[in-house]
């Protein structure tokens, strides 16, 4: 999908339009290192009250450091395989099924705790966290990606430090941890 179609798609959906549907390959997709994003609905698509993501995650990857969300909330629902959080203090694991839920200002992080792919509907609430994964993509292709602007601008804080101990802790790997060939 080019920058173009992206942007005339996302306008509020409303029953005008007829009826609607996204198929298991439908949507934009971003590679996000640790794992993936599928953009289902934008929060422009749902006048602003939330956005739907499916991230698949390869086994035994770490998808993010440890960060926390200003005024954004998510939800995550695993629909095939073993999800891994920490949730503040707290490490949970949630099977194919069950949710978990990552409210705002709480640090936390995410991977695939299991030998076999991972795959989570997250849902953003509110919506517009999204463009976060979408700018971080191209940003991280085309060579231009700011980490501190990324962050004031969506309102997000990061430990980077957290990804080594994460990784050893539970058995996982991130591109962070990668050193390239000498």
């Amino acid at each position: 999908m080019t920058p173009t179609q992206l942007t005339d798609s996302r306008r509020r959906f409303d029953a005008s339009q007829g009826p609607r549907k996204v198929g298991p390959t439908d949507g934009h997709y971003a590679e996000l290192g640790g794992c993936g994003a599928r953009f289902m609905v934008w929060g422009e698509e749902s006048g602003g009250g939330f956005s739907l993501l499916e991230h698949p995650i390869p086994p035994r990857s770490l998808c993010a450091p440890l960060h926390r969300h200003v005024g954004v909330d998510e939800y995550s629902y695993v629909l095939e395989g073993r999800m891994g959080a920490l949730l503040g203090d707290d490490v949970v694991y949630v099977e194919a099924g069950e949710l978990a839920f990552k409210p705002r200002e709480q640090w936390h992080t995410f991977w695939n705790a299991g030998d076999e792919p991972c795959r989570v509907l997250e849902i953003i609430s509110p919506g517009g966290f999204e463009h976060f994964f979408a700018e971080f993509a191209r940003t991280t292709e085309d060579g231009t990606f700011d980490p501190e602007a990324l962050s004031v601008k969506y309102g997000i804080e990061f430990d980077m430090e957290s990804v080594p101990r994460i990784c050893a802790e539970h058995g996982l790997t991130h591109p962070l941890l990668e050193t390239p060939d000498a």
